[in-house]
């Protein structure tokens, strides 16, 4: 179907629509208020019926105790006397609810009558024939007797009106649809236009003519299309260019994950191989199976969470208190003996809150970059140290965290090539690397920095990095130091 006449078919619906929803509404509207008038007369009726019974009983000569039958059916039928021309009927039941006068006419169930309660009120709506009724109910006390009182009144005069209402109003909603169509019918003939000359381009574009430009004849909604449009191949070109650089970022990432799969592989690797190329005492065997083991285990849990850090970022870090020494203690081992740098390594004693495992990566990443950025031969020193108050009450402000809290400061310092200013911003980004050819040569990939920042996060720091071309950088970060008791629990332990 052509859009003009979709066009035309769908404001055709929505204006029946709206017209017999809204038409609806109204009949009803005017039907429910004239009904709850009727409503509260026939319970006005019933209330003055109900009070004139109750008169009348107590001028009925006592020859009894209690009101008899006959008197009940004389009193209802001067009630019903009394109201000649109103085309009032009603109905009184005794105390077991068995009819004692009805009027002629009065043919409904009981329904409403077993419903009824003393003291309380009851109506319904019914329909008698071709006749709509009120139906009343309400207990009479007179003289030590409760009678029930029900009352009919004809409201098929407020239901006729009713009809007549919609009768009126789909009469009207049919001339408005025929105007509404003449209407519509212009309005699409010309909103087609502009949507054939999209349609036309929709096809060149499909053809892989990007650089092809609709004509703008409109400036509303469809002009504006049109431009949009008319900026579709550019975009799609930059999609396209985009889509290009996530899949080389996925390859970068492979990489990237065997470059940090490389430092514990190449332990494991070169322990078995000593242990297979000679044969060494129980000790040496033992240290370096444990090692194996150990790097394993490490190497095992760093894939899941650097896979997890980096692509999905919802791991949790698993916190617990541990000496600073034995990160560098690790550290030691990892770097010690090293032929081609000169290491130095100085710990203030303390107990820190981190999950080793991950910031034995971060410690590690930041070392094997100043290796990378440094020549054979050059001095790297490591350090770790109970922050200064100012900087710690500055970070713990900025993490929302008590200021008297103590934080531990880890840094890394080499003094190669540097890092120019305008790339400090940028060298946390993953795949960034400052020199490619220097970084590929030595195996680097650019992601190392940015899963120190993934995993600091996680503990709630940053990087700080300082650095000077020519002179060398500086890389730092804090962790929490553990509170006393913690410390305690770690020494004994």
């Amino acid at each position: 179907m052509r859009f003009s006449r979709k066009l035309l078919l769908w404001t055709t619906i929505i204006i029946a629509l709206t017209l017999g929803l809204s038409g609806f509404y109204f009949v009803n509207y005017v039907f429910r208020t004239s009904l709850e008038r009727e409503i509260g007369q026939a319970l006005d009726e019933n209330s003055i019926l109900r009070f004139a019974f109750e008169t009348a009983a107590l001028n009925v000569p006592l020859k009894y105790d209690l009101l008899q039958d006959g008197s009940v059916e004389q009193i209802a039928s001067n009630l019903e006397t009394s109201g000649q021309g109103s085309g009032r009927l009603l109905r009184m039941s005794d105390e077991e609810k068995q009819p004692l006068y009805a009027s002629d006419g009065f043919e409904t169930d009981g329904v409403l009558l077993e419903q009824m309660e003393e003291n309380r009120y009851s109506y319904r709506v019914i329909r008698l024939g071709e006749h709509y009724y009120i139906q009343t109910g309400s207990s009479v006390n007179a003289l030590g007797r409760v009678l029930y009182l029900e009352t009919l009144r004809d409201v098929s005069q407020v239901f006729e009106e009713r009809d007549t209402g919609f009768t009126v109003y789909r009469r009207l909603t049919v001339l408005m649809l025929a105007l509404g169509i003449g209407i519509m019918y212009f309005i699409a003939s010309r909103l087609t236009k502009p949507i054939r000359l999209l349609m036309k381009a929709t096809k060149e574009m499909a053809g892989g003519d990007y650089s092809y430009r609709a004509r703008q004849i409109s400036t509303d909604e469809l002009g504006q299309l049109t431009q949009d449009f008319n900026h579709m191949s550019e975009e799609l070109e930059k999609t396209i260019g985009q889509l290009e650089e996530e899949v080389q970022s996925r390859d970068e990432f492979v990489g990237a994950f065997a470059h940090e799969l490389k430092t514990p592989l190449t332990s494991i690797i070169g322990y078995a191989d000593m242990m297979r190329s000679r044969r060494l005492d129980e000790e040496k065997s033992f240290r370096s199976a444990n090692y194996i083991y150990t790097e394993g285990k490490r190497l095992e849990t760093m894939s899941l969470r650097l896979l997890d850090i980096m692509v999905t970022k919802k791991v949790g870090a698993k916190m617990q208190s541990i000496p600073a020494e034995s990160l560098f203690e690790y550290l030691r081992t990892m770097f010690l003996p090293n032929e081609g740098m000169e290491f130095d390594f100085t710990c203030e004693q303390a107990v820190v809150t981190a999950d080793p495992s991950l910031i034995q990566t971060v410690l590690v990443n930041l070392i094997d970059n100043a290796c990378k950025a440094s020549e054979p031969g050059s001095r790297i020193e490591i350090e770790g140290r109970i922050a200064a108050d100012k900087f710690a009450g500055e970070q713990a402000e900025e993490e929302n965290n008590e200021p008297e809290s103590r934080w531990y400061r880890f840094s890394v310092r080499d003094y190669g090539i540097g890092i120019p200013e305008e790339e400090l911003s940028k060298i946390t980004q993953a795949f960034y690397m400052v020199d490619k050819s220097r970084s590929r040569s030595r195996n680097g990939v650019g992601l190392g920095l940015a899963l120190c920042t993934e995993i600091l996060s996680l503990h709630g720091s940053r990087l700080e990095i300082e650095s000077v071309p020519g002179q060398g950088t500086k890389v730092g970060f804090l962790l929490r130091e553990a509170g006393k008791e913690a410390q305690h629990e770690e020494i004994d332990s």
